[in-house]
């Protein structure tokens, strides 16, 4: 059954009336509101995945004893859908959205969704719900695809029936006055992820394992923390949520390398391919603490981004340590940071040509 998954839908009887949604998008924040419907689907050991549907959003009912409660087999994406000036909408690279989910699912146990059922869920999720993307600045429909152990057992084994639910929720400008560049915290104590581990998956464990050295951040007046890797504690990771990127002045745009303790950032890849359309050199290797601090303090480094789903591209303006902190420049960004993150908004608003195919209309 699986292979020829399709979601049927089924019309939610009691969506929010108009007004109720305007009133939504005149300020939707994000990760606060959610559409009408959702798409849910069930596998099982026996019969594969099956029983797909697009449905009224609402509560899942669950046993104190699902397996995911217990031993957090569970994985995510993020993803969000565009409102474009012709009043049509697009996912952006929604296919590597697709393929992360199931290279997720397969480091943690579960099984792998069909890449036409997941696009075929969110397709028929948007399109029900387009009434709730917004227009106008940098807003969105995020879209949050997830799966998780449901088998109710307390047993330590892969779960035997997993739900797969996707959600979609407005999401107004993530810097709703302007760009703003962000303070980073380097956690010295805490490491988000180690060799053999979960760091290229998206699940939820690897930002469970951040909050705690998140909130150590936020009390030392940081908007970020970003990690090092676990075994000799120098090299420069991600952040807790986002990956990085360093402007040299050679005019060479760098990003750690991906290891296996690193998530795959589907915007980190399409920054990758941007920056050499603008016609800087890239390179992906590894880079030291001790690079970035000293770097940062002689000028060698001329800029530091970072790079996610939700906030697009974020300027940094410092690195801040138990010992000192170091600023980035002037602290307020930089050109090559204003470029990519530009022409990376511009596709994906439909303000500009789309190169690389990347974007994919619903509706």
């Amino acid at each position: 059954m699986s292979a020829d998954l399709e979601f049927t839908v089924e019309p939610n009887t009691q969506p929010a009336s108009d007004d109720q949604r305007a009133q939504i998008l005149a300020n939707p924040g994000f990760g606060q509101y959610f559409s009408d419907h959702m798409a849910i689907a069930t596998w099982t050991k026996e019969n594969g995945w099956h029983d797909a549907r697009i449905t009224a959003f609402g509560p899942l009912e669950l046993s104190p004893a699902t397996s995911v409660f217990h031993y957090a087999q569970t994985i995510f994406e993020g993803m969000k859908a565009y409102r474009h000036p012709d009043d049509s909408i697009h996912l952006f690279r929604p296919e590597a959205n697709a393929q992360r989910f199931n290279r997720s699912a397969h480091r943690l146990a579960l099984p792998e969704l069909p890449e036409d059922a997941f696009l075929d869920s969110l397709h028929k999720l948007v399109e029900i719900d387009k009434a709730w993307v917004p227009a106008g600045g940098e807003t969105s429909l995020y879209l949050r695809p997830f799966m998780f152990g449901s088998d109710p057992f307390l047993g330590v084994r892969p779960s035997a029936q997993v739900t797969y639910v996707a959600i979609a929720s407005p999401a107004g400008s993530y810097f709703a006055k302007g760009v703003k560049p962000v303070r980073i915290w380097l956690s010295e104590e805490y490491t988000r992820a180690a060799p053999g581990g979960t760091g290229a998956a998206k699940t939820g464990g690897n930002y469970a394992s951040s909050l705690l050295a998140q909130a150590e951040a936020t009390a030392q007046g940081c908007d970020q923390v970003a990690f090092l890797d676990a075994v000799e504690k120098k090299w420069i990771e991600e952040l807790g949520g986002m990956n990085l990127y360093f402007v040299l002045d050679d005019k060479t745009v760098v990003t750690p390398e991906l290891s296996g303790t690193i998530l795959e950032g589907i915007t980190r890849d399409s920054i990758l391919k941007l920056v050499t359309d603008l016609g800087y050199s890239v390179a992906e290797r590894k880079i030291s603490i001790d690079e970035w601090r000293d770097g940062a303090a002689s000028g060698k480094i001329r800029e530091v981004f970072a790079c996610g789903t939700a906030a697009v591209i974020t300027p940094v303006a410092s690195l801040k340590w138990k010992d000192g902190e170091v600023q980035v420049a002037d602290g307020n960004g930089g050109p090559v940071t204003g470029a990519v993150r530009s022409a990376l908004l511009d596709v994906q608003y439909g303000r500009s040509k789309d190169p690389h195919n990347w974007m994919t209309k619903v509706c």
